[in-house]
């Protein structure tokens, strides 16, 4: 059992052991399948991970000059890019470090195909087949007056060799079933052009999820495959890479009960580090805690900023050191200042979209290795947010 006493806070700390579980189902799927699985850094730039996922993917995808120079550099191979605009102050900088181009429009083709084209680079459309299951509008790219992707194509344009949609989120293999569907239906004619070479199925494919039917991702794309021979199939996921690989480990600084409600102020917070966790949003799962129960008095969670919204709660946490839960008012621990709150599943979209707003303390990162030592690989301080000022 981990002790998070002895890892300092704040601090996301990704566990070695859980990453591995899921590169095995990923190498299961590129195995079986046939697809290409390549790592969408959206998800999770943390690049001292890198050498890694390398070994257990066919390379990354990027959304932009950062992410594509972070791929070239740290990934050791170029990226498939694509960014929902392209300007001519950083294209230059995308055709080096790219094998793959995405436009999301035909003008932005029109205006920048041929300098990929000159450079080698194979070019794609992204392409929207008018259906998405994701029931958030702020995650749904499929909406009525969606700006992302192409809706109609009466030909494949002279140059495009690919095309791309992305329409998942944590979505399930019956999903993609759909989508591809919608795909034919909608753009059926130019899968069957012989110039065609390549589908990127984009991310959402969440193959690394308890209880996610593999098998049935499986045979849907060979399935696919068997009826478009030619296309090399890929798949861009973020979340499965790194789905439940760790956690953010936190503590509690101050005790607040105002109209009823406890609230455990925390250093950290969920403006700041979780944001997903407002945008969604959802309610994330803490070590050894549950939802509060009829009839039982909760704790809320606090964050650091001076946001108001910057709380979620509630949580009824256990007294037992194993995290079992009686229902028993004294088997339910009552929080104090020093306390460890360890968020779960605090990896992927986390990182990645983190502010320093308010100039609060920025969580350090880790990685827990294997063998059960942890080692810290980046720690933040002022000059981290100095730097991003003027």
């Amino acid at each position: 059992m981990i002790d998070f006493e002895k890892i300092p806070s704040p601090c996301y700390v990704l566990d070695e052991s859980a990453l591995r579980r899921n590169l095995a189902v990923i190498d299961r799927v590129r195995r079986e399948s046939g697809a290409e699985v390549i790592v969408a850094l959206k998800a999770c730039a943390m690049w001292s991970i890198f050498p890694e996922l390398a070994r257990h993917s066919d390379g990354a995808t990027a959304s932009s000059l950062n992410e594509a120079r972070l791929v070239a550099e740290e990934y050791g191979s170029p990226a498939h890019t694509y960014a929902p605009a392209y300007s001519d102050a950083e294209f230059e900088g995308i055709l080096r470090y790219s094998s793959h181009i995405t436009f999301n429009s035909l003008t932005q083709f029109e205006r920048f195909g041929s300098k990929a084209r000159a450079k080698g680079i194979s070019c794609g459309l992204r392409v929207n087949p008018g259906w998405s299951p994701v029931e958030t509008d702020l995650y749904n790219p499929a909406l009525p007056g969606s700006r992302l992707g192409v809706e109609r194509l009466e030909a494949l344009p002279e140059g495009i060799e690919g095309v791309h949609f992305h329409v998942l989120c944590e979505s399930g293999a019956g999903d993609l079933a759909r989508v591809f569907e919608a795909v034919e239906e909608r753009f059926g004619h130019i899968l069957d052009d012989e110039r065609l070479k390549w589908l990127n199925c984009g991310g959402g494919h969440l193959m690394t999820r308890e209880g996610y039917d593999v098998e049935l991702l499986i045979e849907t794309i060979k399935n696919f495959r068997a009826k478009h021979p030619g296309i090399r199939i890929i798949l861009e996921p973020g979340s499965a890479f790194t789905w439940r690989t760790g956690w953010l480990v936190s503590t509690v600084e101050d005790v607040v009960e105002s109209g009823g409600v406890r609230t455990a102020m925390l250093d950290v917070s969920f403006a700041c580090h979780m944001p997903d966790c407002l945008e969604m949003p959802y309610k994330p799962a803490i070590v050894g805690a549950r939802d509060t129960q009829p009839g039982e008095r909760g704790w809320r969670m606090g964050g650091s900023s001076c946001l108001a919204g910057d709380a979620m709660g509630e949580w009824t946490f256990s007294r037992s050191a194993d995290g079992g839960f009686g229902y028993a008012e004294n088997e339910c621990r009552e929080l104090k200042v020093g306390d460890r709150v360890v968020f779960e599943d605090m990896i992927h979209y986390t990182m990645v979209k983190t502010t320093m707003f308010n100039g609060v303390r920025h969580p350090s990162i880790a990685i827990l290795g294997a063998d059960g030592t942890l080692r810290i690989v980046k720690r933040f301080g002022y000059e981290d947010y100095k730097n991003r000022m003027s």
